[in-house]
């Protein structure tokens, strides 16, 4: 099942994201494929070959029509299929001609969602109208918001020694401390910030760049 999937990721090494519209296409349809077993097997492998290659894998699958207390419970075939996922996406309308749907969203890392949407009909796309639980968010990280302090339109590029950024922002954290840090908060500090975070050892030793997201700022090479 993964034999052609590998072969295009061979081929297409900048791959992030592949689709498999509908995962019917793609799972064998052996007498036993709508056993538990055999629907956790099936995810089970496609999550192995998603892990393995650092790609997301988004499986298109049907719903069955019966209702149920659990609204996951309407996914087609057995609890194997959620049980080895890491999450789902569940999307529903009340009634088949309305433009107003409900997408569901439950995982492991993520935060259960229940999201009710609205077809624009001029552009065609689904576009958010409410959610009935607010968006987890991280909270503050005081290091992240001293280098955007530090790291602006005036002083749109940095580099040197983490000692040397400890002194620079004026804390008291240990250099290696403040390192470990923003190399976990790196994509915050970019989503949030628009301020892209390099690190890397040189043979004096370690050596951080900063520069703020702008095509008139680049750091050099």
């Amino acid at each position: 099942m993964t034999e052609q999937l590998s072969g295009f990721i061979a081929e297409h090494r900048d791959t992030a994201l592949i689709i498999i519209d509908t995962l019917q296409k793609v799972r064998d349809a052996s007498g036993e494929s709508f056993s538990y077993g055999n629907d956790y097997d099936i995810i089970s492998q496609l999550k192995k070959f998603a892990d393995a290659n650092k790609i997301c894998l988004l499986l298109v699958h049907h719903t069955r029509k019966q209702k149920s207390d659990d609204n996951f419970d309407m996914i087609s075939g057995t609890n194997g299929l959620l049980g080895a996922a890491d999450g789902a996406f569940l999307l529903y309308k009340e009634k088949r001609t309305s433009d107003k749907a409900v997408l569901e969203i439950s995982g492991r890392d993520q935060q259960d969602q229940k999201l009710h949407i609205v077809r624009n009909r001029e552009t065609l796309a689904w576009e958010l109208e409410k959610a009935e639980t607010e968006l987890w968010k991280d909270p503050p990280e005081p290091i992240l918001e001293e280098i955007a302090k530090f790291i602006s339109s005036s002083n749109p590029k940095w580099q040197g020694s983490p000692t040397e950024l400890v002194s620079a922002l004026g804390i008291e954290i240990k250099p290696n401390t403040l390192t470990l840090k923003l190399n976990v908060n790196s994509g915050r500090l970019y989503n949030e910030y628009g301020i892209h975070y390099e690190s890397r050892r040189t043979h004096n030793g370690r050596l951080v760049r900063f520069w703020l997201e702008s095509k008139n700022y680049r750091v050099d090479a």
